[in-house]
């Protein structure tokens, strides 16, 4: 059992096949010059050398990294599941495994919670791709906000465990599977930007377009099934959420 620990930061991060990116993510953990952090890693049943990679982190950071190996590939869902039940701290931070933290994140974002008094924040972020591009997000968002806008990334998020109660990630959907948990979230809590760019994000795949059409999919999906939208509310939605990636990103960006 993970005893608790005052304004600790139980950070999330689901791996798989992360042979290359890998290692600038967990330095960006290491790096943060906030300390009070555990990480919670778990890996998806990796078919490279991450999973070798996450065991020499941990061996050199015993008291701080928690590290679970999947025997069989079950999802980012399960896996996030997996470690938010492992830890047991006040903050719970989330972290993609090719993605980054800027070394002042965490402690420029629990400060501004604990000051602020708010229980969900975000960051701005920076995309990595052949050009590199600064996003800068709403100053707040609500449920109302978030279904026609949805692009916090999952990355920038800190949130109070105490926002989740018995909110999961959904284990039958593989793709958008946080635009269901923040959706969940949002619907009795509103999130708050820092106003900071904090996260560097990577686009690779996620960025074709075959992935965009089956991510709309199941967007529309989730908010018929769980987020009870009617055909009207559901198409504005899936058409507010166009628009506003294609206005950040363009049409064909990879």
């Amino acid at each position: 059992m993970i005893k608790k620990n005052k304004d600790e930061v139980s950070i999330i991060l689901p791996v798989y096949n992360s042979k290359l990116f890998i290692k600038r993510t967990l330095k960006s953990i290491k790096n943060q010059s906030y300390k009070n952090w555990k990480l919670f890693i778990i890996d998806d049943c990796s078919s490279d050398n991450t999973l070798s990679i996450l065991k020499d982190f941990k061996k050199k950071n015993k008291k701080k990294v928690f590290l679970y190996a999947n025997k069989i590939n079950k999802g980012q869902s399960f896996s996030r599941n997996l470690a938010i039940l492992k830890s047991r701290s006040k903050y719970i931070a989330f972290l993609d495994s090719d993605d980054f933290w800027h070394k002042n994140k965490l402690k420029k974002q629990i400060n501004f919670m604990k000051k602020e008094k708010i229980k969900f924040s975000y960051t701005n972020y920076i995309v990595l791709a052949k050009k590199n591009m600064k996003i800068i997000l709403k100053k707040k968002t609500d449920y109302k906000t978030f279904l026609t806008n949805s692009s916090i990334p999952t990355s920038s998020i800190v949130l109070e465990r105490s926002v989740i109660k018995n909110i999961k990630f959904p284990n039958k959907i593989r793709i958008c599977e946080d635009y269901y948990f923040k959706s969940k979230i949002l619907m009795k809590n509103t999130a708050y930007n820092i106003n900071k760019f904090l996260l560097s994000y990577r686009i690779r795949n996620k960025s074709l377009q075959s992935y965009r059409l089956k991510a709309l999919m199941t967007i529309f999906l989730i908010n018929k099934k769980f987020n009870n939208l009617n055909i009207f509310q559901n198409l504005n939605s899936i058409f507010r959420i166009s628009l506003n990636s294609i206005k950040k990103f363009g049409l064909f960006r990879n």
